[in-house]
């Protein structure tokens, strides 16, 4: 992707989104930050600017075009009304953006008139300091900052936390008054003036890291260093299809800006889960989106796990519903955070702790250093802990979910609205709920713990954790499955009934393993209908349910992710029947709707069928780039090459059946532990080189 190629561009309510790292900017098209609309520049979950409007000549700018060729930079083109009498406008206004631990904004005039052009600038500025989520809630209110001149800077802090703060400087000395800098220019004919405006947050009145440089033109800047570091370890993925390696592309400057790197000094990465409003560290999403990014690195998926297993819970706590052994939901450092999470680190998720085991065990194989894997065992061991103890509230060898006070999550699944979980005539269900795809998770979390034993000489645990997932997927295809419906229940309730929508949940079943063939052909035949493939993707509820809405945020939209696991599963069973044809549908229709979003996948759309609407109906509030949509093209790569690594075991599997449309796929520069591989997939034919002598190469 080129650098002026416009992109689709993330946020709510069209509005441009730029990211990278903890730190992001919601600005409108013509990268104004308005007074009263969820915009800001965020800074550490807290929004430090909340103005942020350039007037020329006293007006706002006309847009003509926003580029942007990463998630962290933009350029805003503009151009000053055309003045009166005038039909077209000789003023050519540009604002290129920056995001790094603040935000560097280059603005340049350049006067395509034939005399000189004298030009008012101002750029209004303000912040209030309020908590991320107050902004997401709509409930930011009207607070305002202390603002100070000092030697040509604006200096804003928080009225509450003094602590928090922001300069505001410029290359050309404005004239600064408390709250608007102010330029006079003239521009001569053909002619261009330029100035460097540079927004730092403060924490303890000292200014954090700086954005250097001017742009996306900088090659120096942190974000593009990092960006360009991150492009030069992961693996290079193309295919002969265009809108393939566009929507690859896209991922993988996405997954790259959505990166934070750990503070405590080593530098480790792990992945934010998506912007504009969850710029930190999630349990389920974080785990989720490093699994599906293993084919472009391991690293990252490691160095999530070390972050999480720091964070892993050690005591009770039900105001965060800590517990020992249990995996974190989120982390939040704003203002507001202890009184909306009860502390900093809220753990009020059921799945992300069988999915830490699942991904350690899934990193060994990809080549993760043995030693650290080794060293995060005893956080396996306490995730396996919580699974029984606390997970399975009520002994029946089901993890459940049910808050601990009415300020935690309703939901605790992936579905996490108060209304995700419903059955099919479209009641509630009732706490403590059972999910389906977590029992999968948990089955997988059993074998993935015997796999790790076994690894390391530890034959006695590997079999109990055998005994387990036996154990669980004989429970569970006695207890969820609904012969009279030929799908799975979505969960069971407090009263053990089954909670009977035919959901995208079941799909994620197929994923883990725990479905057995018997019913995995059943439940693929229900899956392919209308009522579940739109064209575009999977819904998460059929819309022959009672609480089919298909404008919802659970109950009947599309989230990518949730379909990339779908194909995952229904590849992992390509031997029945129906279940590669539908991946191939899924897949192409993903694809297609990714197109339509000018290669970057959102959080979720709307879940309207393809004949009703020929393209893809945006969600308003999505959040985009969001981590484990832009995971999800990974995930589908790596399902349809059948690519499956054994490191430890010196053994390379892959069973392609790549989508006629699809063309050639190659992946060079694959890094196994210390092997580098390329390998070619066409169809069901691959070629591989670099693979070593030793180790043992499988395609069937």
């Amino acid at each position: 992707m080129n650098a002026g190629e416009p992109t689709g561009l993330g946020g709510c309510g069209g509005s441009v989104t730029l990211v990278e790292g903890g730190t992001f900017c919601l600005s409108n098209r013509l990268g104004d930050v308005e007074p009263g609309r969820p915009h800001g520049l965020f800074f550490r979950d807290a929004r430090v600017l909340s103005r942020w409007e350039l007037l020329v000549d006293g007006k706002p700018a006309e847009s003509l075009s926003v580029l942007s060729p990463e998630a962290f930079t933009a350029r805003f083109v503009l151009r000053r009304p055309p003045q009166t009498g005038y039909a077209d406008s000789t003023l050519l206004v540009v604002r290129e953006r920056l995001i790094a631990d603040g935000m560097h904004e280059r603005l340049t005039l350049e006067n395509m008139g034939r005399e000189p052009t004298a030009v008012a600038l101002e750029l209004h500025v303000d912040a209030d300091f309020v908590d991320l989520f107050a902004v997401k809630e709509g409930r930011a209110g009207h607070a305002r900052s202390d603002i100070t001149v000092a030697e040509g800077e604006l200096l804003l802090h928080d009225r509450v936390d003094r602590m928090r703060g922001i300069s505001i400087s410029s290359t050309v000395e404005p004239t600064v008054l408390p709250g608007t800098l102010h330029w006079r220019v003239v521009v001569p004919p053909g002619g261009r003036w330029h100035t460097e405006i540079i927004a730092q947050p403060t924490v303890g009145n000292q200014h954090t890291l700086s954005p250097s440089g001017s742009g996306e033109h900088n090659g120096r800047s942190a974000p593009c260093r990092k960006i360009a570091a991150w492009r030069d370890t992961a693996t290079k993925i193309i295919a002969t299809d265009p809108t393939l390696t566009q929507v690859l592309r896209r991922s993988e400057s996405d997954l790259g800006a959505l990166q934070i790197h750990d503070e405590t000094g080593d530098g480790r990465p792990f992945v934010a889960a998506g912007a504009p409003w969850f710029m930190t560290l999630f349990g389920r999403d974080s785990l989720l989106t490093a699994w599906m990014t293993l084919p472009l690195e391991v690293d990252l998926a490691l160095g999530t796990l070390q972050q999480l297993a720091e964070l892993q819970g050690q005591d009770l706590n039900p105001l965060t519903e800590e517990e020992p052994g249990r995996i974190m939901h989120e982390m939040r450092r704003g203002p507001a955070s202890g009184q909306v999470l009860g502390g900093d680190t809220y753990y009020g998720t059921v799945d992300a702790t069988p999915l830490f085991v699942m991904l350690l065990a899934e990193s060994h194989r990809w080549g993760a250093d043995p030693e650290a894997i080794r060293d995060l065992l005893p956080a396996a061991d306490a995730a396996i802990y919580w699974i029984t103890e606390h997970g399975d509230r009520d002994g029946d060898g089901f993890v459940e979910y049910k808050r601990a006070t009415d300020r935690g999550l309703i939901n605790q699944g992936w579905k996490d609205s108060f209304d995700g979980i419903n059955d099919a005539a479209g009641h509630l269900a009732e706490a403590p709920i059972a999910l389906c795809e977590v029992q999968g998770y948990v089955y997988a979390a059993y074998l993935a713990r015997a796999q790790l034993a076994e690894a390391f000489d530890d034959t006695r645990t590997a079999g109990l954790m055998r005994e387990r997932a036996a154990e669980l997927r004989v429970k569970f295809a006695e207890q969820f499955w609904l012969p009279e419906r030929g799908w799975f229940a979505v969960a069971l309730d407090g009263t053990k009934r089954p909670v009977d929508a035919l959901t995208s949940n079941a799909a994620q079943c197929l994923w883990t393993g725990i479905v057995t063939d018997e019913h995995a052909e059943e439940l693929i035949e229900r899956l392919s209908g209308e009522q579940m493939n739109t064209g575009f993707g999977m819904r998460t509820l059929s819309s022959s349910m009672g609480a089919y809405n298909p404008m919802s945020y659970h109950c009947g939209s599309i989230w990518p992710h949730d379909t990339a696991i779908a194909v995952a599963g229904l590849l992992r069973y390509r031997h029945l029947p129906g279940a590669v044809d539908l991946a191939t549908a899924l897949a192409g229709g993903l694809l297609d709707a990714a197109a339509s979003f000018g290669g970057r996948l959102p959080e979720l759309f709307c879940g309207f069928s393809r004949e009703q609407f020929p393209v893809p109906v945006p969600y308003p509030t999505s959040c985009s780039p969001q981590a484990w949509a832009s995971a999800a093209p990974l995930l589908l790569v790596r399902s349809f090459l059948g690519l499956d690594p054994d490191v430890p075991g010196r053994t390379l599997t892959v069973r392609p059946r790549v989508p006629r449309g699809w063309g050639r796929i190659k992946l060079s520069d694959l890094r196994l532990g210390s092997v580098t591989v390329d390998l070619e997939a066409e169809g069901d034919q691959v070629t591989t080189a670099r693979v070593p002598d030793e180790w043992r190469f499988v395609t069937q």
